[in-house]
């Protein structure tokens, strides 16, 4: 009985050290925005961030994150994304020849119109960071959506070049560099209303994975 017990043990051993390594647990969601120290951490290996997508548009796409230029902004969507704020996520606004929109919580596993939709955010907000010198708003641009007054976690990329229909009020943190196909095809899918851009059909966010490299050395900025 003892030897057949050791043998038993020593089974499960050699398949605990042979199996899949066990996922290491995601950081629990932030609180509140960065501060300048703590974003400098942050964003130390962060560089690219990989949307996958599904529901009515599969597929990825890549954006490249300018964290030099919006440090604040970019390390909050840095966290959020590391932490899971984003999966599950719908994007919310579609408007062909403008904008696609997500970053609203509320929108998770909720598809269409309902109360609210648009309004939700990672429950604190922080000070915008005005565009950097060099950066516009060209198609493909990736910035935060805000109240005028402050950011949260609603972004938005650009569909078209829009640097003479928006004023200079929206941090710009990144650039899609791969993918662009994926983009156009959520710009795409079938609306209940163009002008609210409310999709038929979810279109939604699996997943964000932020790491340092993964695309082009040269930013659309610089």
């Amino acid at each position: 009985m003892k030897a057949t017990l050791l043998a038993a043990a020593a089974a499960i051993a050699l398949a605990g050290c042979t199996g899949d390594p066990t996922p290491s647990p995601r950081p629990a969601c932030p609180t509140q925005a960065p501060t300048s120290t703590s974003a400098q951490a942050t964003l130390a290996d962060a560089g690219f961030a990989t949307i996958t997508m599904a529901g009515a548009v599969e597929g990825e796409f890549v954006i490249e994150l300018y964290g030099d230029e919006a440090p604040i902004t970019t390390a909050n969507f840095v966290e959020l994304a590391r932490c899971g704020f984003y999966d599950g996520i719908n994007f919310h606004r579609v408007l062909a020849g403008f904008v696609i929109q997500a970053g609203d919580p509320g929108t998770r596993g909720r598809t269409g119109d309902f109360s609210g939709i648009g309004r939700g955010g990672a429950g604190y907000e922080y000070e915008i960071e005005p565009p950097a010198d060099g950066l516009g708003y060209d198609q493909y641009s990736v910035a935060m959506a805000n109240d005028t007054r402050t950011n949260d976690s609603q972004f938005f990329v650009s569909l078209v070049d829009l640097n003479d229909g928006l004023e200079r009020l929206y941090t710009i943190f990144g650039g899609v560099v791969s993918g662009t196909d994926v983009v156009d095809a959520i710009a795409t899918v079938p609306v209940l209303d163009p002008r609210l851009g409310i999709p038929a059909v979810p279109v939604t966010i699996a997943s964000i994975v932020i790491s340092e490299t993964g695309g082009p050395e040269e930013s659309p900025g610089s």
